[in-house]
């Protein structure tokens, strides 16, 4: 099922098909990313290895937005659709927006009128449509990153392209402990200690989003010129690893690995 939605997802690209045969694809996107979603809480233990780099694509959909741009002087020379691109890369990209979330790239562009020039700015103003991709994962969705960072509240869990994913400790198996000599949480599983470390891969499973309003705010900085305190996000990813096949990857695949060899074993004495 995995192998078959990238390869139809990659021919549509390929081939350059539009309108409503792209259309009907994206439409059918969600719900296949719902129904994978529904697969990999039975098969994560057996597929991570096989699919992490997928998880990335389904995680990511598009947008439809409509926009005001100011194309400046200096990118006249460029092809209209490249400037108009690179605007909208620049004002967009890595960019949070309330509502649609985490913008990646421009996709492709829909509409554009013919630009005017401002009155004594030399700037050409056009009206856009476009779509952008962006990474808004929905509740239930398996996704794979790496530990960033702990803390007594929780785990930051990075995914490349962002950080704004935090699993609070209450979403953390039954019986962890934060230690503070360590820096890391730790899974007490019948009397084994299971470390959370830095840098370790893990999957988790989206629970919920969170958004926060954005003020206007003077940065504070020291007299180095470092900044003492960072604005905070505008919007995170809830996490949670507190069921079977969630959490490191290595704790399941060394299950499996000793499974498979006790299997082997109980052949070979028959």
């Amino acid at each position: 099922m995995f192998i078959l939605v990238m390869f139809a997802h990659h021919i549509v690209r390929c081939m350059g098909v539009t309108g409503r045969g792209q259309d009907f694809f994206h439409m059918l996107l969600p719900e296949l990313r719902f129904i994978l979603s529904f697969l990999e809480s039975y098969f994560v233990v057996k597929t991570w290895c096989l699919t992490k780099k997928i998880f990335y694509v389904l995680t990511f959909s598009q947008t439809t937005i409509q926009d005001l741009i100011q194309i400046k002087p200096q990118d006249f020379s460029k092809p209209s659709a490249q400037a108009i691109k690179d605007v909208v890369n620049e004002k967009y990209a890595n960019k949070i927006v309330p509502g649609i979330g985490l913008c990646i790239c421009m996709w492709d562009l829909l509409t554009a009128t013919e630009g005017l020039i401002g009155h004594g700015t030399g700037l050409v103003n056009v009206n856009i449509e476009f779509r952008m991709t962006v990474f808004r994962p929905f509740r239930g969705e398996i996704i794979y990153g790496r530990i960033k960072s702990s803390s007594p509240d929780g785990i930051i869990i990075d995914l490349d392209f962002t950080s704004e994913v935090f699993v609070p400790y209450q979403n953390l198996f039954e019986n962890s402990s934060f230690s503070q000599a360590e820096g890391v949480w730790v899974w007490n599983s019948d009397g084994t200690e299971l470390f959370l470390d830095k840098g370790e891969p893990v999957l988790f499973r989206v629970e919920q989003e969170e958004w926060f309003d954005q003020r206007p705010t003077i940065v504070q900085k020291d007299e180095q010129g470092n900044v003492i305190e960072e604005r905070g996000t505008a919007w995170r990813v809830i996490g949670s690893m507190n069921q079977a096949g969630l959490g490191p990857t290595l704790w399941w695949g060394e299950q499996e690995e000793g499974e498979d060899g006790d299997a082997e074993m109980d052949d070979a004495e028959e």
